[in-house]
Protein backbone atom coordinates (compact mmCIF):
# COMPACT_ATOMS: atom_id res chain seq x y z
CA UNK A 1 0.00 0.00 0.00
CA UNK A 2 1.42 3.02 -0.96
CA UNK A 3 1.45 6.27 1.66
CA UNK A 4 2.47 9.09 -0.44
CA UNK A 5 -0.66 10.54 -1.39
CA UNK A 6 -1.91 10.30 2.73
CA UNK A 7 1.67 11.62 3.50
CA UNK A 8 1.48 14.65 1.80
CA UNK A 9 -2.22 15.68 3.06
CA UNK A 10 -1.02 14.88 6.58
CA UNK A 11 1.95 17.18 5.85
CA UNK A 12 -0.58 19.60 4.74
CA UNK A 13 -2.58 19.46 7.28
CA UNK A 14 0.42 19.33 10.23
CA UNK A 15 1.92 22.55 8.40
CA UNK A 16 -1.45 24.27 9.02
CA UNK A 17 -1.71 23.23 12.16
CA UNK A 18 2.07 24.26 13.32
CA UNK A 19 2.03 27.37 11.80
CA UNK A 20 -1.99 28.26 13.69
CA UNK A 21 -0.13 26.91 16.83
CA UNK A 22 2.79 29.22 16.56
CA UNK A 23 0.86 31.84 15.46
CA UNK A 24 -0.94 31.77 18.71
CA UNK A 25 2.30 31.26 20.36
CA UNK A 26 3.49 34.30 19.16
CA UNK A 27 0.77 36.84 19.36
CA UNK A 28 0.59 35.33 23.31
CA UNK A 29 4.38 35.64 23.57
CA UNK A 30 4.57 38.94 22.21
CA UNK A 31 1.26 40.45 24.53
CA UNK A 32 2.74 38.74 27.56
CA UNK A 33 6.38 40.20 26.83
CA UNK A 34 5.17 43.60 27.43
CA UNK A 35 2.68 42.86 30.49
CA UNK A 36 5.68 40.63 32.53
CA UNK A 37 8.74 41.05 33.25
CA UNK A 38 11.94 38.41 32.16
CA UNK A 39 11.73 37.48 35.88
CA UNK A 40 8.34 36.69 35.88
CA UNK A 41 9.28 34.23 32.49
CA UNK A 42 12.13 32.88 34.93
CA UNK A 43 9.97 32.10 37.57
CA UNK A 44 7.48 30.35 35.33
CA UNK A 45 10.36 28.64 33.32
CA UNK A 46 11.73 26.96 37.28
CA UNK A 47 7.91 25.48 37.85
CA UNK A 48 7.96 24.47 33.81
CA UNK A 49 11.22 22.47 34.51
CA UNK A 50 9.90 20.70 37.58
CA UNK A 51 6.81 19.88 36.03
CA UNK A 52 8.81 18.75 32.44
CA UNK A 53 10.84 16.69 34.73
CA UNK A 54 8.67 14.44 36.69
CA UNK A 55 6.80 13.60 33.26
CA UNK A 56 9.84 12.74 31.78
CA UNK A 57 10.86 10.57 34.81
CA UNK A 58 7.62 9.06 34.60
CA UNK A 59 6.77 8.66 30.95
CA UNK A 60 5.07 5.46 30.02
CA UNK A 61 5.82 5.91 26.13
CA UNK A 62 1.99 4.86 25.46
CA UNK A 63 1.54 6.67 22.49
CA UNK A 64 4.59 5.99 21.05
CA UNK A 65 2.83 2.60 21.70
CA UNK A 66 -0.06 2.75 20.55
CA UNK A 67 1.41 4.28 17.04
CA UNK A 68 3.61 1.14 16.71
CA UNK A 69 1.45 -1.49 17.76
CA UNK A 70 -0.49 -3.51 15.22
CA UNK A 71 -3.08 -4.23 17.67
CA UNK A 72 -6.31 -1.96 17.56
CA UNK A 73 -6.47 0.92 20.16
CA UNK A 74 -9.65 -0.52 22.17
CA UNK A 75 -7.68 -3.38 23.46
CA UNK A 76 -5.42 -1.43 25.66
CA UNK A 77 -7.45 1.31 25.88
CA UNK A 78 -8.35 1.04 29.54
CA UNK A 79 -4.87 0.18 30.67
CA UNK A 80 -3.46 2.56 29.22
CA UNK A 81 -6.42 5.31 30.64
CA UNK A 82 -5.76 3.77 34.06
CA UNK A 83 -1.94 3.90 34.01
CA UNK A 84 -2.21 8.19 32.32
CA UNK A 85 -4.43 8.80 35.07
CA UNK A 86 -2.17 7.14 38.16
CA UNK A 87 1.11 8.76 36.59
CA UNK A 88 -1.12 12.16 36.32
CA UNK A 89 -1.67 11.57 40.33
CA UNK A 90 2.06 11.01 40.93
CA UNK A 91 2.92 13.54 39.19
CA UNK A 92 1.19 15.91 40.73
CA UNK A 93 1.86 14.75 44.63
CA UNK A 94 5.49 15.17 43.30
CA UNK A 95 5.67 18.44 42.53
CA UNK A 96 3.67 19.51 46.18
CA UNK A 97 6.56 17.55 47.04
CA UNK A 98 9.11 18.85 45.43
CA UNK A 99 8.50 22.64 45.61
CA UNK A 100 9.78 23.57 48.65
CA UNK A 101 13.17 21.98 47.61
CA UNK A 102 12.81 23.96 43.96
CA UNK A 103 12.53 27.21 45.33
CA UNK A 104 15.69 26.70 48.12
CA UNK A 105 17.66 24.85 45.07
CA UNK A 106 17.06 28.39 42.81
CA UNK A 107 16.72 30.49 45.32
CA UNK A 108 13.49 32.19 44.55
CA UNK A 109 11.01 31.21 47.36
CA UNK A 110 8.48 33.00 45.39
CA UNK A 111 7.82 30.51 42.63
CA UNK A 112 6.24 28.40 44.88
CA UNK A 113 3.01 29.41 44.55
CA UNK A 114 3.57 29.21 40.72
CA UNK A 115 4.46 25.71 41.37
CA UNK A 116 1.20 24.75 43.17
CA UNK A 117 -1.08 25.92 40.35
CA UNK A 118 0.92 23.88 37.93
CA UNK A 119 0.73 20.95 39.69
CA UNK A 120 -2.89 21.03 38.33
CA UNK A 121 -1.70 20.88 34.84
CA UNK A 122 -0.81 16.91 35.27
CA UNK A 123 -4.00 15.52 37.53
CA UNK A 124 -6.39 17.59 35.07
CA UNK A 125 -4.36 15.84 31.91
CA UNK A 126 -4.16 12.15 33.22
CA UNK A 127 -7.79 11.71 32.36
CA UNK A 128 -7.31 12.48 29.03
CA UNK A 129 -9.30 10.13 26.59
CA UNK A 130 -5.80 8.25 25.23
CA UNK A 131 -7.97 6.90 22.20
CA UNK A 132 -6.94 10.55 21.20
CA UNK A 133 -3.74 8.75 19.53
CA UNK A 134 -6.46 7.09 16.88
CA UNK A 135 -5.83 10.33 14.55
CA UNK A 136 -2.30 10.00 14.06
CA UNK A 137 -2.65 6.11 14.15
CA UNK A 138 -5.07 6.24 11.51
CA UNK A 139 -3.49 8.86 9.99
CA UNK A 140 -6.50 11.13 9.83
CA UNK A 141 -4.49 14.53 10.31
CA UNK A 142 -7.78 16.86 9.71
CA UNK A 143 -9.00 15.70 12.65
CA UNK A 144 -5.33 16.01 14.57
CA UNK A 145 -5.55 19.88 12.80
CA UNK A 146 -8.55 21.02 14.69
CA UNK A 147 -8.50 19.05 17.92
CA UNK A 148 -4.97 20.38 18.58
CA UNK A 149 -6.14 24.17 17.36
CA UNK A 150 -8.66 24.39 19.72
CA UNK A 151 -6.50 23.70 22.78
CA UNK A 152 -3.46 25.63 21.77
CA UNK A 153 -6.19 28.50 21.03
CA UNK A 154 -7.60 28.20 24.67
CA UNK A 155 -4.07 28.12 26.08
CA UNK A 156 -3.36 31.58 24.75
CA UNK A 157 -7.08 33.00 25.00
CA UNK A 158 -6.96 32.09 28.72
CA UNK A 159 -3.22 33.00 29.15
CA UNK A 160 -3.79 36.69 27.82
CA UNK A 161 -6.91 37.51 29.08
CA UNK A 162 -6.15 36.59 32.84
CA UNK A 163 -2.42 38.71 32.06
CA UNK A 164 -4.63 41.84 30.66
CA UNK A 165 -7.30 41.75 34.05
CA UNK A 166 -4.33 41.09 36.44
CA UNK A 167 -0.59 41.79 35.29
CA UNK A 168 0.16 38.20 36.81
CA UNK A 169 3.01 35.70 36.09
CA UNK A 170 0.19 33.14 37.14
CA UNK A 171 -1.57 33.72 33.81
CA UNK A 172 1.03 31.72 32.22
CA UNK A 173 -0.33 28.35 34.38
CA UNK A 174 -3.51 29.10 33.94
CA UNK A 175 -3.37 28.59 30.37
CA UNK A 176 -1.82 25.61 30.67
CA UNK A 177 -4.63 24.37 32.87
CA UNK A 178 -7.54 25.91 30.58
CA UNK A 179 -6.18 23.64 27.73
CA UNK A 180 -5.68 20.59 29.96
CA UNK A 181 -9.46 21.03 30.67
CA UNK A 182 -10.58 21.26 27.49
CA UNK A 183 -8.63 18.50 25.93
CA UNK A 184 -10.00 16.08 28.51
CA UNK A 185 -13.59 17.89 27.61
CA UNK A 186 -13.40 16.84 24.40
CA UNK A 187 -11.39 13.50 24.16
CA UNK A 188 -14.49 12.11 25.42
CA UNK A 189 -17.14 14.27 24.06
CA UNK A 190 -15.97 13.69 19.94
CA UNK A 191 -13.17 10.61 20.34
CA UNK A 192 -14.27 6.90 20.42
CA UNK A 193 -13.89 4.63 21.97
CA UNK A 194 -14.58 5.41 25.74
CA UNK A 195 -12.39 3.95 27.80
CA UNK A 196 -13.53 2.56 31.05
CA UNK A 197 -11.60 1.92 34.39
CA UNK A 198 -10.29 -1.64 34.11
CA UNK A 199 -6.48 -2.48 34.13
CA UNK A 200 -5.66 -5.68 32.15
CA UNK A 201 -2.07 -6.99 34.04
CA UNK A 202 -0.95 -8.31 30.52
CA UNK A 203 -1.32 -4.83 28.96
CA UNK A 204 -0.21 -3.39 31.98
CA UNK A 205 3.24 -5.53 31.66
CA UNK A 206 3.70 -5.48 27.81
CA UNK A 207 3.18 -1.19 28.01
CA UNK A 208 5.83 -0.71 30.90
CA UNK A 209 7.80 -3.43 29.18
CA UNK A 210 8.11 -1.66 26.09
CA UNK A 211 8.22 2.00 27.28
CA UNK A 212 11.07 1.23 29.38
CA UNK A 213 13.48 2.63 26.54
CA UNK A 214 10.90 5.36 25.66
CA UNK A 215 11.24 6.64 29.27
CA UNK A 216 14.98 6.25 29.16
CA UNK A 217 15.52 8.20 26.16
CA UNK A 218 12.60 10.64 27.11
CA UNK A 219 15.16 11.44 30.54
CA UNK A 220 18.19 11.77 28.86
CA UNK A 221 16.30 14.16 26.20
CA UNK A 222 15.03 15.89 29.05
CA UNK A 223 18.21 17.04 30.74
CA UNK A 224 20.39 17.09 27.07
CA UNK A 225 17.38 20.05 26.31
CA UNK A 226 17.08 21.67 29.75
CA UNK A 227 20.62 20.94 31.23
CA UNK A 228 21.46 24.46 29.81
CA UNK A 229 18.18 26.08 31.89
CA UNK A 230 19.14 24.76 34.63
CA UNK A 231 22.29 26.03 34.61
CA UNK A 232 21.69 29.58 33.96
CA UNK A 233 18.85 29.63 36.72
CA UNK A 234 21.28 28.53 39.33
CA UNK A 235 23.87 30.63 38.01
CA UNK A 236 23.02 33.49 36.99
CA UNK A 237 19.18 33.71 38.32
CA UNK A 238 15.56 33.88 37.58
CA UNK A 239 15.55 37.18 35.45
CA UNK A 240 18.85 35.31 32.78
CA UNK A 241 17.07 32.30 32.74
CA UNK A 242 13.63 33.95 31.24
CA UNK A 243 16.13 36.16 28.81
CA UNK A 244 17.90 32.76 27.61
CA UNK A 245 13.95 30.80 27.51
CA UNK A 246 12.48 33.15 25.19
CA UNK A 247 15.81 33.72 22.55
CA UNK A 248 15.16 29.56 23.15
CA UNK A 249 11.78 29.63 21.79
CA UNK A 250 12.08 32.42 19.12
CA UNK A 251 15.20 30.87 17.93
CA UNK A 252 14.35 27.45 17.64
CA UNK A 253 10.40 27.40 17.52
CA UNK A 254 10.03 28.71 13.70
CA UNK A 255 13.09 26.13 12.62
CA UNK A 256 11.55 22.88 14.88
CA UNK A 257 7.85 23.70 13.25
CA UNK A 258 9.34 21.86 10.08
CA UNK A 259 10.80 19.10 11.34
CA UNK A 260 7.77 18.37 14.33
CA UNK A 261 5.33 18.74 11.42
CA UNK A 262 7.27 16.13 9.42
CA UNK A 263 8.06 13.92 12.58
CA UNK A 264 4.43 13.80 13.50
CA UNK A 265 2.90 12.26 10.07
CA UNK A 266 6.27 10.18 9.33
CA UNK A 267 6.11 8.29 12.59
CA UNK A 268 3.41 6.96 11.44
CA UNK A 269 3.87 5.74 8.22
CA UNK A 270 7.13 4.98 8.95
CA UNK A 271 6.05 2.52 11.14
CA UNK A 272 3.37 0.75 8.77
CA UNK A 273 6.28 0.46 6.30
CA UNK A 274 9.66 -0.14 8.53
CA UNK A 275 9.72 -3.49 7.61
CA UNK A 276 10.47 -2.89 4.25
CA UNK A 277 14.27 -1.33 4.50
CA UNK A 278 13.87 -0.11 0.65
CA UNK A 279 10.86 1.94 0.81
CA UNK A 280 11.88 2.93 4.62
CA UNK A 281 15.53 4.29 3.58
CA UNK A 282 13.76 6.10 0.47
CA UNK A 283 11.38 8.04 2.95
CA UNK A 284 13.66 8.72 5.29
CA UNK A 285 16.23 10.29 2.34
CA UNK A 286 13.48 12.41 0.57
CA UNK A 287 12.32 13.49 4.45
CA UNK A 288 15.99 14.59 5.07
CA UNK A 289 16.61 16.73 1.90
CA UNK A 290 13.36 18.75 2.28
CA UNK A 291 13.24 19.33 5.81
CA UNK A 292 17.00 20.49 6.17
CA UNK A 293 16.94 23.02 3.44
CA UNK A 294 13.65 24.60 4.73
CA UNK A 295 14.93 24.68 8.22
CA UNK A 296 18.36 26.13 6.82
CA UNK A 297 16.83 28.98 5.03
CA UNK A 298 14.68 29.44 8.18
CA UNK A 299 17.61 29.54 10.80
CA UNK A 300 19.14 31.84 8.29
CA UNK A 301 17.09 34.13 8.22
CA UNK A 302 16.63 34.15 12.17
CA UNK A 303 20.68 34.52 12.68
CA UNK A 304 20.59 37.27 10.38
CA UNK A 305 17.37 39.64 11.69
CA UNK A 306 17.56 38.50 14.83
CA UNK A 307 17.80 41.95 16.09
CA UNK A 308 14.73 42.66 14.35
CA UNK A 309 12.22 39.70 15.69
CA UNK A 310 13.07 40.94 19.15
CA UNK A 311 11.94 44.03 18.32
CA UNK A 312 9.18 43.28 16.47
CA UNK A 313 8.00 40.55 18.84
CA UNK A 314 9.40 41.21 22.50
CA UNK A 315 10.03 44.89 22.21
CA UNK A 316 12.94 46.88 23.31
CA UNK A 317 13.48 45.83 26.32
CA UNK A 318 14.85 42.72 25.09
CA UNK A 319 17.48 43.53 23.32
CA UNK A 320 19.81 41.34 25.56
CA UNK A 321 18.43 38.16 23.75
CA UNK A 322 20.14 39.43 21.00
CA UNK A 323 23.64 37.53 20.77
CA UNK A 324 22.46 34.17 22.33
CA UNK A 325 19.57 34.10 19.79
CA UNK A 326 22.19 34.08 17.07
CA UNK A 327 23.80 31.53 18.61
CA UNK A 328 20.41 29.41 19.57
CA UNK A 329 19.43 29.79 15.86
CA UNK A 330 22.57 27.78 14.73
CA UNK A 331 21.62 25.22 17.35
CA UNK A 332 18.37 25.06 16.03
CA UNK A 333 19.13 23.76 12.03
CA UNK A 334 21.67 21.53 13.49
CA UNK A 335 19.06 19.75 15.94
CA UNK A 336 16.23 19.75 12.89
CA UNK A 337 18.39 18.07 10.60
CA UNK A 338 18.49 14.95 12.45
CA UNK A 339 14.44 15.25 13.52
CA UNK A 340 13.80 12.47 10.43
CA UNK A 341 16.50 9.79 11.70
CA UNK A 342 15.04 9.87 15.03
CA UNK A 343 11.61 8.95 13.76
CA UNK A 344 13.35 6.16 12.05
CA UNK A 345 14.80 4.57 15.42
CA UNK A 346 11.11 4.64 17.12
CA UNK A 347 9.65 3.21 13.78
CA UNK A 348 11.70 0.40 13.63
CA UNK A 349 11.54 0.09 17.53
CA UNK A 350 14.83 1.50 18.29
CA UNK A 351 13.87 3.44 20.96
CA UNK A 352 17.56 2.43 22.96
CA UNK A 353 19.08 3.61 20.11
CA UNK A 354 18.16 7.00 21.03
CA UNK A 355 18.65 6.25 24.61
CA UNK A 356 22.41 5.89 23.64
CA UNK A 357 22.53 8.71 21.53
CA UNK A 358 21.07 11.21 24.21
CA UNK A 359 22.69 9.75 27.21
CA UNK A 360 26.26 11.07 25.01
CA UNK A 361 24.93 14.23 24.40
CA UNK A 362 23.88 14.54 27.85
CA UNK A 363 27.42 13.45 29.08
CA UNK A 364 29.17 16.32 26.96
CA UNK A 365 26.55 18.81 27.67
CA UNK A 366 27.28 18.12 31.29
CA UNK A 367 30.92 18.65 31.07
CA UNK A 368 31.19 21.79 29.20
CA UNK A 369 27.89 24.07 30.54
CA UNK A 370 28.51 24.84 33.52
CA UNK A 371 31.73 26.13 32.76
CA UNK A 372 30.81 27.79 29.75
CA UNK A 373 27.98 29.76 31.71
CA UNK A 374 30.38 31.11 34.20
CA UNK A 375 32.80 32.94 31.46
CA UNK A 376 30.27 33.76 28.73
CA UNK A 377 26.87 34.04 31.01
CA UNK A 378 24.34 32.81 28.56
CA UNK A 379 25.67 32.52 24.94
CA UNK A 380 27.76 30.06 26.95
CA UNK A 381 24.94 27.56 27.90
CA UNK A 382 23.84 27.92 24.29
CA UNK A 383 27.29 27.38 23.05
CA UNK A 384 27.33 24.05 25.13
CA UNK A 385 23.86 23.16 23.19
CA UNK A 386 25.77 23.37 19.94
CA UNK A 387 29.43 21.31 21.18
CA UNK A 388 26.50 18.58 22.40
CA UNK A 389 24.29 17.99 18.92
CA UNK A 390 27.15 18.23 17.13
CA UNK A 391 28.63 15.10 19.08
CA UNK A 392 25.51 13.29 17.83
CA UNK A 393 25.91 13.54 14.35
CA UNK A 394 28.50 10.92 13.85
CA UNK A 395 26.72 8.43 16.34
CA UNK A 396 23.31 8.88 14.76
CA UNK A 397 25.02 8.11 11.06
CA UNK A 398 26.52 4.88 12.37
CA UNK A 399 22.76 4.01 13.86
CA UNK A 400 21.50 4.40 10.91
CA UNK A 401 23.89 2.40 8.94
CA UNK A 402 23.08 -0.42 11.04
CA UNK A 403 19.49 -0.22 10.60
CA UNK A 404 20.24 0.11 6.41
CA UNK A 405 23.31 -1.56 6.26
CA UNK A 406 21.25 -4.80 5.03
CA UNK A 407 19.91 -3.57 2.09
CA UNK A 408 22.43 -3.06 -1.23
CA UNK A 409 19.89 -0.38 -2.13
CA UNK A 410 21.23 1.90 0.64
CA UNK A 411 25.02 1.03 -1.07
CA UNK A 412 23.85 1.79 -4.55
CA UNK A 413 22.09 4.70 -3.87
CA UNK A 414 25.22 6.33 -1.81
CA UNK A 415 27.16 6.05 -4.92
CA UNK A 416 24.88 7.52 -7.19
Amino acid sequence: MGYKRTAFKGISWMTGLQTLIRSFAFIKIAILARILSPSDFGLYGIAALLLAFLQIITETGINVILVQSKKEVKEVLDSAWVISIIRGLIIFLGIIIASPFIAYFFKTPSVLGIILIISLAPLISGFINPAEIIFQKELKFKYEFLFRASLYFTDAIAAVLFALVTHSVYSLPIGLIASALLEVILSFVFIRPIPKFKLNKKYFKEILHKGKWVTGYSIFNYFGENGDNITVGKILGSASLGAYQMAYRIATLPITEISDVISKVTFPVYSKIEEDKKRLFLAFAKTTIISSICTIFLGLVIFIFSEQLVKIVLGSQWLITVPVLKVLAIFGILKSILSPAAVVFLAAQKQKYLTMVLSVRLFILVATVIPLTFTFGIIGAAYSQIISILIEYPIFAFLLYRIFKSQKYLVEQSLQ
